[in-house]
């Protein structure tokens, strides 16, 4: 043989024994039909909230309102004739009743005028009586009789004219009253129409004010308000009307409330706040800072729900200020997220933990 033969001869043993080696040590790998196992890999825990548990409780919502304080009834008596004052029979800041003379003027000779025509009452029913008397002897003829019977009437028609200018110079009140304004003083020489006295009735008060046209429906006559005044005092009055219509510059609607003041503080003419009671409702006191607002900017809370899932539901604010705000349409018992709502969705199912633990 020659030498390369050799030299491929031996090649090819060494190959078939490597091959023999190999089978005899290596690893026999055996296809598998099915997959094998996934490795298990470790739950993901659930977000964790801090919860309040909160129960609705009865709240009086009320519907404030800037109004002004006026006079329950306020006139300005004036002459209804003329002459001089003569005498003055109520004073300023005076308390006056129903009926009561405020003054005096001159009669300027009427009172003899209405004496006069009494005089003239007086012949005539006694020509009349006379003439009356003579018809039945058929001495006097009927168109006589009525000529004084229409004599009659017309003098005593002159008679209440004359009688009621004297009524005319003793004004009197109206109304129970307090005199708040005097325009004469004695000798004063006054002609029909001059104004003499300004009374005010304030031992009840009228309120206004106007209802934005989105609140009006909550407001009725006979609902309670609370009038507070500038200098911290209260007085209770009702709401007495509730426009039909509103104004059409500023759209809301005119109230007015009677309010009582027995007390006669020196309040008409001065603003006030008036606080109308709305009907009871239940309601759930929060802090303004767990609202959020929905896509449609209406607000709203989380809370979580007895599968401690994450629910958010709109709200109705009853009232807000700086301590919190009463909100409605809650559940009566509720778990209100007061911490973590703005990493949680709707639906989510969290672990809540109670305020109080949480702080602990």
């Amino acid at each position: 043989m020659t030498r390369a033969k050799w030299s491929s001869l031996g090649l090819s043993l060494l190959v078939v024994v490597a091959l023999i080696v190999w089978m005899a040590t290596g690893e026999i790998k055996v296809a598998r039909d099915d997959a094998p196992p996934e490795p298990e890999t470790e739950q993901q825990e659930t977000t964790r909230v801090e919860v309040q548990r909160l129960e609705a409780t009865v709240y009086q919502p009320t519907l404030k309102l800037q109004g002004q304080l006026e006079p329950w009834q306020s006139v300005t008596v004036s002459a209804r004739a003329g002459g001089t004052v003569e005498q003055l029979n109520a004073q300023l800041g005076e308390a006056v009743e129903a009926g009561q003379p405020l003054l005096t003027l001159s009669t300027d000779g009427r009172n003899a005028v209405a004496e006069r025509w009494r005089a003239s009452i007086r012949k005539l029913e006694a020509d009349l009586a006379a003439a009356r008397r003579l018809k039945t002897n058929n001495l006097v003829a009927e168109t006589e009789i009525l000529g004084l019977q229409s004599e009659l009437s017309a003098a005593k028609a002159e008679l209440t004219g004359a009688q009621l200018a004297l009524q005319h110079l003793q004004p009197e009140a109206p109304f129970d009253a307090v005199v708040n304004r005097r325009e004469v003083d004695q000798g004063t020489l006054v002609q029909v129409g001059t104004p003499l006295f300004e009374l005010v009735q304030i031992d009840r008060l009228k309120a206004t004010g106007q209802v934005p046209q989105q609140r009006v429906h909550d407001v009725e006559p006979g609902q309670t308000v609370e009038v507070k005044m500038l200098d911290g005092t209260t007085l209770t009055g009702t709401v007495s009307f509730v426009a039909s219509a509103a104004d059409a510059q500023t759209r809301s609607f005119a109230i007015e409330v009677e309010v009582k003041n027995p007390e006669l503080k020196r309040a008409a003419g001065g603003s006030a706040s008036l606080n109308i009671l709305l009907p009871e409702r239940k309601a759930i006191f929060i802090s303004p800072a767990y609202l959020s607002l929905d896509k449609r900017g209406r607000p709203g809370v989380k809370y979580v729900d007895e599968q401690d899932r994450v629910v958010f539901r709109n709200v109705t604010l009853l009232s807000v200020s700086n301590e919190g705000a009463w909100v409605s349409g809650l559940p009566d018992q509720v778990r209100l997220i007061t911490r973590g709502a703005g990493f949680v969705t709707e639906g989510e199912t969290v672990t809540p933990v109670e305020r109080s633990e949480q702080r602990d």
